[in-house]
């Protein structure tokens, strides 16, 4: 994240350059290779490397960018895919094939209300955003697809990106008091799942109090809590 931060306007001008340029969302570039410039109001952020760059405003409605990780609940099977609720203004589609190893003979069979965590593909502001459950060079699942049991939790999109950045503190705390899984959406929506149903919610209710838009509770604050959670 930049070390300063800087609020911009829709229509401001931004300095994103870097040979392998990531834009997430609030930017557009007009066309390729032309400037780029913010859609929404809000802070100015970018990668310790400013390969990747977006814009954080306290938002709840998710604006899809491609290649971001988002956890989707499937509505509707439609022909050989699926419409899928990721939280943006319009539904996503996934096609029964964007999985490891799917064939026509052999792919998911999804129903509605499964979730899955997946990568979009496609993000245009005239188009239904699309989505993949593999990684698009090695077309391995690489922990994309289908999620089963565990817990979704919904929080900020500040928090999702906050438990994506690995200096955070949350995640590495709990770790450290039983195992856990978790998958975060950039969307809004995070998976969590551990050995014990008690851990499971435990881990749930610490998300939700450490998000900045909630209580926003401090390491300290978060080991309190643990202990009152008796985990």
């Amino acid at each position: 994240m930049s070390s300063t931060t800087t609020t911009v306007f829709p229509g401001d001008d931004i300095p994103a350059q870097h040979v392998n340029l990531k834009l997430g969302p609030g930017l557009l570039q007009l066309s390729s290779g032309s400037s780029i410039i913010a859609t929404r109001a809000g802070s100015l952020n970018h990668s310790a490397n400013k390969s990747k760059w977006w814009i954080e405003n306290n938002s709840r409605r998710y604006v899809p960018a491609s290649q971001e990780s988002v956890i989707g609940i499937v509505t509707q099977k439609v022909g050989e895919g699926y419409r899928v609720d990721i939280g943006s203004a319009h539904y996503a589609s996934l096609d029964g094939l964007a999985f490891e190893g799917a064939t026509k003979r052999n792919k998911p069979n999804l129903k509605v209300g499964s979730l899955v965590y997946a990568r979009v593909s496609l993000a245009h502001k005239d188009m239904d955003p699309e989505l993949e459950c593999f990684d698009a060079q090695t077309r391995k699942a690489e922990g994309f697809g289908e999620i089963k049991g565990g817990f979704l939790v919904r929080c900020s999109l500040k928090m999702c990106r906050d438990l994506m950045d690995t200096s955070h503190f949350l995640l590495p705390l709990i770790g450290g008091k039983f195992p856990l899984e978790v998958a975060v959406g950039l969307n809004g929506r995070v998976w969590v799942n551990s050995k014990e149903m008690k851990h499971t919610i435990a881990l749930a209710r610490c998300i939700e109090a450490a998000d900045p838009d909630g209580p926003g509770m401090d390491a300290q604050q978060i080991r309190l809590l643990l202990a009152k959670l008796d985990v």
